[in-house]
C-alpha cells in the first residue's frame, strides 16, 4: 500500500499549532507554525494486525489514551507543516498495512552436510601436524 492510497478521516484528527524552533528569524517568534497532529488510532478504523503494526512502528508517539502524536516543525509555514505531518502519518499507516513474510525453514542438504564435514576434517589435520617445537 503506498501513502497516496491511505484514506485518514477527518474527525480522527486533530491539529494543535505550537511556537516552533530553528529557521524563520523573527516570524519564528510571532507565529505558531509547528503543528502537532493527533491521530485518534481506534477512529482509523484499521484491522486489528495493521493496528499492532502501527502501535509497534510509532513508538513512544502512542499516548496512553491511543493517540498517534506526530510533531512537524520541517518549514516555515503552518500549511507546510501540516501536510508534512499527514504525510508521515499516511506513510506510517502504508507501512503498517505491510505484513512481514513468514520464515520458511530450511535445511542443509546432505551434500552440504558432508563437504562441511570434510572441511572440518581438513583442519583438523592441519591443526594434528602442529606441535612444540624442540630445540636440539
Amino acid at each position: 500500500m503506498r501513502p497516496e492510497d491511505v484514506n485518514i478521516p477527518e474527525e480522527a484528527l486533530s491539529e494543535t499549532f505550537l511556537a516552533a524552533t530553528g529557521p524563520g528569524g523573527q516570524n519564528v517568534n510571532k507565529v505558531a507554525t509547528a503543528v502537532q497532529l493527533r491521530a485518534d488510532l481506534f477512529s482509523l478504523g484499521l484491522h486489528p494486525d495493521v493496528y499492532e503494526r502501527l502501535k509497534r512502528i510509532a513508538g513512544s508517539r502512542v499516548t496512553g489514551a491511543g493517540e498517534l502524536l506526530i510533531t512537524a516543525r520541517r518549514f516555515r509555514t503552518q500549511e507546510a507543516n501540516r501536510q508534512d505531518a499527514r504525510r508521515r502519518l499516511a506513510e506510517m499507516i502504508a507501512a503498517a498495512h505491510i505484513a512481514p513474510r513468514k520464515r520458511k525453514p530450511t535445511r542443509p542438504s546432505k551434500a552440504a552436510k558432508a563437504q562441511r564435514v570434510e572441511k572440518k576434517k581438513q583442519r583438523s589435520a592441519v591443526k594434528q601436524t602442529r606441535g612444540k617445537v624442540a630445540f636440539d
